[in-house]
């Protein structure tokens, strides 16, 4: 029998969400340490981290009937990082703190190391050992890494949903092949 439910909904095992989780660890560790409490944009930080990694787990829960609400929700999960790396860059500005430049040393190999590791613990432990400074650019460098696996994510959802289709021309594709089958 045709089945028209694709199994789907494993998030954990997607990097985007592995690295959304590090995202989200390290910017509640950054903004608890170095805001002031009290300070507004502790709430806003760490919302738009969690933004990211809850609508990841939601429109990859969802995906299994809803091709519409996954791609909504990884594309919602991007625009919430992106108003965060916006956070972080604004906090280097106006403390006048050094954004990596794309080529710098600094950057190339936090590129390197976040590219390598997925895992939010070894991003806990590191960070402990840093300045605001080196936290602010790891945790931007993995937002730009997040949005290009969301970007390529994204891609392949829209790529998927144009040759598969929806739930429902899933579902009416297995009753046509059922009742072709069985003489109905």
């Amino acid at each position: 029998m045709h089945s028209f439910l694709s199994k789907k909904g494993n998030y954990r095992d997607l990097i985007a969400y592995q690295k959304a989780e590090c995202i989200y660890d390290i910017t509640f560790y950054f903004c608890h340490r170095f805001l002031q409490k009290g300070d507004r944009t502790i709430d806003q930080m760490v919302q738009a981290a969690r933004s990211g990694k809850q609508n990841i787990a939601e429109g990859s829960s969802a995906a299994e009937t809803s091709a519409e609400t996954e791609i909504k929700l990884m594309n919602v999960a991007r625009a919430s990082l992106q108003e965060l790396l916006i956070d972080y860059e604004d906090y280097l500005r106006v403390r006048r703190l050094e954004l990596w430049d794309v080529n710098h040393q600094k950057a190339v190999q936090a590129r390197a190391v976040c590219k390598r590791h997925n895992d939010s613990a070894f991003y806990r432990e590191a960070i402990e050992k840093r300045s605001d400074e080196a936290i602010a650019n790891i945790a931007i460098t993995l937002i730009h890494q997040e949005d290009m696996l969301l970007r390529n994510l994204l891609e392949r959802l829209k790529k998927d949903f144009v040759e598969n289709g929806g739930i429902k021309e899933q579902m009416m594709k297995a009753r046509l092949d059922y009742r072709k089958k069985h003489g109905g």
